[in-house]
Parts: structure tokens; sequence; C-alpha cells
């Protein structure tokens, strides 16, 4: 058996490995690239932490123009199959909701799905990843004002000869830049 990087969870902790050490690269299944030598489509979520999944959710989907997912059938599928229990939701507005997991995506299916799931930690120090709202110049300053009054905070502004931004903070204090 190969060492892993001590930073890495090891099976006897119970938690699965995502990144392990011991492997080859020819082990891996990627589909062949296609005649013009592009690999196939990848499809992306980004997944946010959230003290408050549905708040963070609402305020994702209004600032992007997303819509929550409505779950209510797959839970009540999921219910129904006895994978879940009733303490797993609760029921809001019509609709059944998980108590600590929500979506969002577009209505058009032109961007990645977001997905919120809770922790109970507090966001300390700086994102190591964030999202940049590309809105122009044009757009830029009436975009800022409006985020504001979704909840979010204004930490500072660069405006520099090879580009304009503004850093804010959403609800939760995760950061974003509005371009």
């Amino acid at each position: 058996m190969s060492e892993r990087s001590p930073s890495r969870p090891r099976a006897a902790t119970g938690r699965f490995d995502p990144c392990p050490r011991d492997f080859e690269l020819a082990d891996l299944t990627v589909d062949p690239p296609d005649a013009g030598g592009h690999l196939p489509r990848t499809s992306v979520q980004v997944v946010f932490d959230a003290l408050d999944p549905h708040a963070q959710a609402g305020f994702w989907a209004a600032a992007l123009g997303y819509a929550v997912e409505d779950t209510t059938e797959l839970i009540r599928g999921v219910l129904e199959a006895g994978f879940a229990s009733e303490d797993d939701v609760f029921e809001a507005d019509g609709q059944m909701w998980w108590n600590d997991l929500v979506g969002a995506r577009p209505a058009d299916a032109t961007g990645p799905r977001l997905l919120f799931q809770r922790t109970d930690a507090v966001k300390a120090g700086k994102n190591r990843m964030h999202l940049d709202l590309n809105v122009g110049p044009d757009r830029r300053d009436a975009e800022v004002q409006r985020l504001e009054t979704l909840g979010t905070t204004v930490l500072y502004e660069v405006a520099e000869p090879a580009g304009h931004h503004v850093t804010m903070a959403d609800p939760e204090g995760n950061e974003l830049c509005v371009q």
C-alpha cells in the first residue's frame, strides 16, 4: 500500500478520500476526444456551504436571475421509498423542502446549478474561490446597487487601467465581484 499525503483522510478514519495518491493515470477512464480533439462537455455544479441554505439560495437566485428548485415531487418519492424521514424535510408555501439542502438553477439551463448545503461553520477568512458577475461597465454601478438591496455589502472597489470591479460580500460574507 502506498503512503498518502498526511492532509488526506485515511480509510481508517471512515472518511472517503476523493484524491488517493496511489493511482496510475492509465487507471482513469475518460470518454475519448471527438474527431476535433475536444473532450466531452463537463457539467458544473457550484456548491456553497451555508448557515442558512434556503436564504442563500434565495439571495443567489435573485442575484443571478435563477429560480430556486422545487423539489416537492423528488422529496415525496424519496419519502415514499423510505430513503428519508419526515424529520429531514419541511413544508412551506405548498412545497416540500429539504432541511439542509436546496438548489437553484437558470430557467434556460445556460449556467451552472448552484447547490447550498447547511454547515455549522461560520465563514472565516478570504474565500479561496468566488463568483464574478460580468455585467459590463455600463451596468456595473446599477448592479452593485441592486445587489445591495438584496443584502450584499460593498467591501472595496478597484479601478485600474486593466479593469474596474467592485468586491462585495453576500449575506453570509462570501465574496463576489461585479465587473
